[in-house]
C-alpha cells in the first residue's frame, strides 16, 4: 500500500523510499504521517531527517537545501587539493553557502587534523549545520559569504568550497517540485544568469586563500567557460573537473604557491 501511494505520487524509486520510511520509525501512526508528507511533495531526506552523502549520514531539516550526489565531485576535488598541502600544517577548510554542512564535513572528515569553518545566511541552515559540523569539531557562522569569517583567516584558507546557488532565476520553475517548493529560494536562485553569488565568491577568494590554496565551486556545464574566465581574472589558476555519471561540474582556482 505504501509503495502504491508513493508510485501514484510520482516517486520513481517507490520501493526504495518505502523501505527507508519503514526503517525510520517503529510507529504505524508516525509512518502514515511520513508517507503523507512524502506524497505531498516534501523531499524524502527532509521526511526521514537525513541524507546519505559521501558515505555519511547528514542531518537535514525542513527548509534546508538537500545535498545532491553531484556535489560529491566538489568533495572529491577538495580532498585532493587538501592532500597536496602535506603534513606541514593542519589544513583550513571553509565551506561557504554550507546549507546542511554536508560538503565541508565530508572534506574535513577526509583530511586529518583539518579545521572547518562553515557559513550560511539562512538561520535554519545554520542550526542544522551546527549539528553536523560538531562531529568534526568545526564552527558554523551565520552571515553573508566571507563577512562572518574571522579576520585571522585572511591568507590562511587552504580549501575554500562553495556550493553557491547557480540556477538562473527564470529556470527555477523547471526544477522538480520538491526543490522549488520545499527548499529555500535563497539556496537555489543565482540571479539572472545564475552567477550573481559566484561572482562575489570568486572576486574575494584570493585574499582569503593561503599560497597554494584552492577555491572550488560547483556550476552547470554551460556556465563553466565564463566561470573559468572569472577565476583567471581574479588571479587564480583555473582548472575544470567534470564527472558525467553525476552530471557534475566543478571549477577549481588555485592561488600561486609563494
Amino acid at each position: 500500500m505504501i509503495i502504491a501511494k508513493l508510485r501514484a505520487a510520482g516517486c520513481v524509486f517507490a520501493e526504495d523510499e518505502a523501505r527507508l520510511l519503514i526503517m525510520s520509525t517503529d510507529s504505524a501512526a508516525e509512518l502514515a504521517i511520513m508517507v503523507e508528507r512524502r506524497v505531498a511533495g516534501l523531499p524524502l531526506e527532509v521526511v526521514i531527517g537525513w541524507a546519505e552523502f559521501c558515505g555519511l549520514r547528514v542531518e537535514v531539516d525542513p527548509g534546508v537545501f538537500v545535498p545532491r550526489r553531484r556535489s560529491e565531485l566538489l568533495v572529491r576535488e577538495g580532498v585532493a587539493a587538501g592532500r597536496t598541502i602535506g603534513q606541514s600544517r593542519s589544513p583550513v577548510v571553509v565551506d561557504l553557502c554550507c546549507g546542511s554542512g554536508a560538503v565541508g564535513v565530508a572534506v574535513a572528515m577526509a583530511l586529518d587534523g583539518s579545521r572547518l569553518f562553515a557559513v550560511d545566511l539562512e538561520a535554519a541552515a545554520v542550526r542544522c549545520a551546527r549539528r553536523n559540523v560538531e562531529t568534526v569539531g568545526g564552527q558554523v557562522l551565520e552571515g553573508d559569504l566571507y563577512d562572518p569569517l574571522p579576520a585571522s583567516l585572511l591568507g590562511h584558507v587552504d580549501i575554500l568550497v562553495a556550493n553557491a546557488p547557480y540556477v538562473p532565476t527564470a529556470a527555477i520553475w523547471l526544477m522538480p517540485q520538491e526543490a522549488r517548493v520545499h527548499e529555500p529560494k535563497l539556496a537555489l536562485d543565482g540571479g539572472t544568469d545564475g552567477l550573481s553569488v559566484l561572482r562575489r565568491v570568486i572576486a574575494d577568494a584570493q585574499s582569503w586563500l593561503a599560497p597554494g590554496g584552492s577555491l572550488l565551486v560547483e556550476s552547470s556545464e554551460q556556465q563553466a567557460p565564463e566561470l573559468m574566465e572569472m577565476v583567471a581574472a581574479a588571479g587564480l589558476m583555473p582548472r575544470l573537473s567534470q564527472l558525467d555519471n553525476l552530471d557534475a561540474t566543478v571549477i577549481i582556482g588555485t592561488r600561486a604557491d609563494g
